[in-house]
């Protein structure tokens, strides 16, 4: 039989819906970010850097562009005979059929594949994460202290709590009280969505609860291990992480990493993140271009200005065009003399001559307010911009848009437009 200390269970299957037309076609962890990196790179890369050589990737929502970029595992030496990487998209069963209907349940409808691999432990990851972290660590704690489950957990402001699942602790870090996302919570010490599980707890509270719908972690399988008296420790974790669950946390991320001294480094030697990167040419900066701050990924053309912002590869910055403040994903293409402003453009998008976005007053989605917020003009991947047109704040597009769609050549602050076909 193969043995496996520890393997990982990276959840990965969710829409991301918070992040609008970002996702429409894409599962969140799958969204690019850095210029040449997707979200998911994180976890693969802490498994990887951990020692931990087995982990299953559970996919559902739009998988292609996850699947095809995770592929055999290589560039995070996950191709291994024994172990390595594995996608895990729902499958037909004998007896009945069933989408992923929780974290827990996904879990649970996997459990086949983790007793192949006959763990001591299972680590419980979300693919929607920024941060390094050294989950051989975090093991040792959870023997240290001879738990049965071990909760990553971290400081958040007290305003805020109420967004997490929030623990209690006693002096030596054992839980004494779990509430998930309390409207009154009684400490700020919040669950990052890690775990680990000793095999056995786990198996039997997966086990107990396969009848309860949508079985989640936070909701149902941690109270569940809590009320029968198992050893639940917090492992308290003091580094950078960042939820990009919302557009405006995913574009601070991502201006983070330009900062002089950035607080989360892309550049350390020793914890490497790894991508699947193609092997593409060097950038051109033009004679003319301005660049200021900011990340230029490969085979990018710059004949304009870059000001503090984060480009993909293969985008062109046309001439007299500047850049803000911005996302631009790889392969954007930018007309000539626009003026474009704490944007974010998804990839495959073209954007005539003479067009600005991000102007006007700070104006509410009228559609969504809660997405579409915090000042930022978002485009969906394969999009049209025609030429001479302004784009406001707070605004949504995705597809082939013409002048027709811009009365007054306009888009106004807090709009909407979405070409029909499109899935949003």
């Amino acid at each position: 039989m193969i043995k496996k200390e520890m393997i990982a269970m990276l959840l990965a299957g969710g829409q991301g819906s918070r992040l609008g037309v970002l996702t429409s076609k894409v599962a969140k962890p799958a969204v690019a970010f850095g210029g040449k990196y997707r979200i998911i790179d994180f976890p693969l890369s802490n498994c990887i850097n951990s020692g931990v050589d087995t982990v299953g990737v559970l996919t559902q929502y739009q998988p292609l562009r996850l699947n095809t970029h995770i592929g055999i595992g290589i560039p995070w030496d996950l191709d291994r005979n024994i172990g390595g990487v594995s996608i895990l998209p729902p499958y037909e069963k004998s007896t009945n059929s069933e989408w992923y209907t929780g974290t827990a349940n996904a879990i649970y409808q996997n459990l086949d594949y983790m007793e192949t691999y006959n763990p001591d432990y299972v680590l419980i990851l979300s693919g929607d994460h920024i941060y390094k972290m050294d989950y051989e660590v975090m093991l040792d704690y959870h023997k240290a202290n001879n738990a049965d489950v071990t909760i990553a957990a971290m400081p958040v402001p007290m305003e805020e709590a109420s967004r997490f699942g929030i623990v209690v602790t006693d002096d030596e870090g054992r839980i004494s009280e779990f509430e998930e996302k309390p409207e009154k919570p009684s400490s700020n010490l919040a669950s990052m969505g890690i775990y680990i599980f000793s095999w056995p707890v786990l198996k039997d509270a997966l086990i107990k609860l396969s009848d309860q719908p949508n079985c989640d972690f936070g909701k149902h399988i941690i109270p569940y291990c809590f009320e029968n008296d198992k050893r639940l420790f917090a492992y308290e974790y003091n580094g950078y992480w960042k939820d990009v669950g919302t557009l405006s946390s995913y574009w601070e991320a991502n201006m983070e990493l330009i900062d002089i001294v950035p607080e989360f480094n892309l550049y350390e030697e020793f914890w490497r993140i790894y991508t699947n990167s193609s092997n593409l040419p060097p950038q051109y900066i033009s004679e003319e271009s301005v660049i200021e701050k900011s990340i230029i990924s490969n085979s990018s053309e710059i004949y304009g200005e870059v000001r503090k912002s984060v480009l993909g590869a293969g985008v062109t910055v046309g001439k007299g065009t500047i850049v803000r403040d911005s996302i631009i994903m790889r392969d954007v293409v930018l007309g000539e003399n626009c003026v474009i402003d704490k944007a974010i453009i998804a990839e495959d998008t073209v954007v005539g001559d003479n067009v600005t976005i991000g102007v006007g007053s700070d104006v509410p989605n009228k559609e969504k307010p809660q997405i579409y917020a915090g000042g930022l003009a978002t485009i969906g991947e394969n999009s049209v911009i025609p030429s001479n047109v302004q784009i406001g704040v707070n605004v949504a597009i995705s597809g082939v848009t013409t002048k027709e769609d811009y009365p007054g050549g306009v888009l106004a602050s807090g709009e909407t437009l979405i070409k029909a076909g499109e899935r949003v």
